[in-house]
């Protein structure tokens, strides 16, 4: 099977499509990472301890519906995230754009986590490299690996992810069987208190752009029930687990900053953590980004351009940002679109299971595993691109409620009355 050309203009053909734990361990890898780990320390830093799990459960049930629903569509189609976007509302140049948000965001986070990536590995080697060269290896380093496709992928997560879970349970025994849990609970948290609908919107801003390439994985599942569960293991773990823990050790060390702890009461462990942490989230980055720029060419040129040349090409590029330190001024641009993404997905969801606009085309191109032809997709989907404008604004502006979950929404009920008044 040829994972190498990885398909980043065409189907998953339904013959190559892999086992349940394979898609789920790289999936799972969204989650299962520092920044969830970081995350859950501030929540635990600055909120009551049944107030930061309310925040996560209700976190995991928009997560996990949104995330199966477009998971679902991915595996069904057996396409990407970019290219379901052409069929679901937004057109061959529309998806361009989708393209393109994706590809920007998850370029900007490689740069940013290989610096962090690169700063461990220079710590590991006695400061002998120098964060320059660190940064350089260890961005190269992932870029190669990375270009041998879905492959290279599940085989980082079949060492990465359960290493990572097990020392976060091991280091979080060692740290809180020194702590009587009922004192945990009823203790103070002494950060800058944060609200119930604004932990809820850090929740979900850290979480949405998963759920935006979760059909990047999911075209390789087999059926609906290896989605479910595909996200169900990544919410367990990812949320509940990783979250829970920073949340109780942010409470029992009585600061945000875990991290640096963590590494501190660790040593070496700690450190690999914070290495293969970094590596396994900068390795789904490059993926999904290449196969975002691969659709993008696809379309303004009608070409086809080998998935490897375009994953070397940008992961150069990101590498380069990272040395020369530009994207560490490139995270508060990230932070926005927490909120351009969400209404994206609702544009998606809303095209593919409420207003079927092309399901009936997908439909009879599924058995020759074809995608349909350009006079059969539109240029523009106008009603999309309007919807997701207005809806970023509206999460933007709108300080009521949950901006998350308002500009998804508002793009879902927007594009809706679009497309029936236009019919």
């Amino acid at each position: 099977m040829n994972l190498i050309d990885n398909y980043p203009t065409s189907r998953v053909p339904t013959n190559i499509r892999l086992s349940f734990l394979s898609v789920t361990l790289v999936h799972a890898g969204m989650l299962t990472a520092l920044d969830q780990f970081m995350l859950g320390a501030v929540l635990g830093n600055s909120m009551a301890l049944t107030d930061a799990f309310l925040a996560i459960f209700i976190s995991s049930i928009i997560f996990g519906v949104i995330t199966f629903a477009l998971g679902f569509a991915g595996m069904k189609e057996g396409l990407s995230s970019s290219l379901l976007a052409r069929w679901c509302g937004f057109g061959r140049i529309g998806s361009v754009l989708v393209s393109l948000t994706i590809a920007i965001s998850l370029v900007g986070w490689f740069g940013v986590q290989n610096a962090v990536f690169a700063k461990g590995l220079n710590y590991a080697l006695g400061n002998k490299l120098g964060f320059e060269w660190s940064a350089t290896l260890s961005g190269l380093f992932l870029t190669i690996l990375v270009a041998f496709g879905f492959k290279a992928l599940r085989f980082t997560a079949w060492i990465a992810v359960p290493f990572f879970v097990i020392v976060i349970l091991f280091i979080s025994a060692g740290i809180l069987e020194h702590h009587n849990t009922i004192d945990l609970i009823q203790s103070v948290p002494n950060g800058e208190t944060i609200t119930l609908s604004s932990a809820i919107t850090l929740i979900m801003g850290g979480c949405i752009v998963a759920t935006l390439i979760t059909p990047d994985m999911s075209r390789y599942s087999k059926n609906s029930r290896q989605v479910f569960w595909m996200v169900m293991v990544s919410i367990i773990l990812g949320e509940f687990v990783i979250n829970g823990l920073a949340i109780l050790l942010a409470r029992a060390l009585n600061t945000s900053d875990v991290v640096t702890i963590m590494t501190q009461t660790a040593g070496g462990i700690g450190l690999l953590v914070v290495i293969f942490s970094t590596l396994r989230v900068n390795d789904i980055n490059l993926y999904s980004s290449s196969l975002s720029i691969a659709n993008s060419i696809s379309v303004l040129t009608g070409k086809k351009v080998n998935y490897t040349i375009i994953t070397l090409s940008i992961g150069i590029i990101g590498t380069t940002f990272s040395v020369l330190g530009i994207l560490d001024k490139f995270v508060g641009f990230l932070t926005i679109l927490g909120v351009v993404f969400p209404p994206i997905v609702g544009v998606m969801l809303t095209d593919y299971f409420i207003i079927k606009t092309h399901r009936n085309i997908l439909k009879e191109t599924q058995q020759g595993e074809k995608i349909p032809a350009n006079k059969d997709t539109p240029l523009i989907g106008w009603n999309a691109v309007f919807a997701c404008v207005i809806a970023s604004i509206l999460g933007i502006t709108v300080e009521t409620g949950i901006p998350t979950v308002n500009s998804l929404l508002a793009a879902s009920i927007i594009y809706g009355l679009l497309s029936i008044i236009k019919r």
